[in-house]
């Protein structure tokens, strides 16, 4: 079994930051791509940002220059660091990962939780 916790989301005001961490453990044998999404009540899950095992990043047009998305594979953690925080950033955050697993030796994706985050101005 493969699990994806989040951590880090929050309450706070525009102008600050937030960083949201997201550790995947279980039956894991690689990770290739992890990456960020957002959703809010009543619209579509939108890709925020993803980074390859590699360390190539894209990011969303809406939070290039504030969002910035790093991994530790030796932690098979992957990082959002978000300045700059606006109203609109409030969403759910959600991590997902693209993996092998141990188990199959087939590629698949998982899905965490997701975290909140709550802008106010």
């Amino acid at each position: 079994q493969v699990r994806l916790v989040e951590s880090g989301g929050g309450l706070v005001q525009a102008g600050g930051s937030l960083r949201l961490s997201c550790a995947a453990s279980g039956s894991i044998f690689s990770i290739n791509a992890m990456g960020w999404y957002r959703q809010v009540p009543g619209k579509p899950r939108e890709l925020v940002a993803f980074i390859t095992s590699g360390g190539s990043t894209n990011y969303a047009d809406s939070v290039k220059g504030r969002f910035t998305i790093s991994r530790d594979n030796a932690k098979n953690t992957v990082y959002l660091q978000i300045h700059s925080l606006k109203p609109e950033d409030t969403a759910v955050y959600y991590c997902n990962a693209g993996y092998l697993s141990r188990a199959t030796m087939y590629p698949t994706e998982h899905w965490g939780q997701g975290t909140q985050v709550t802008v106010f101005s």
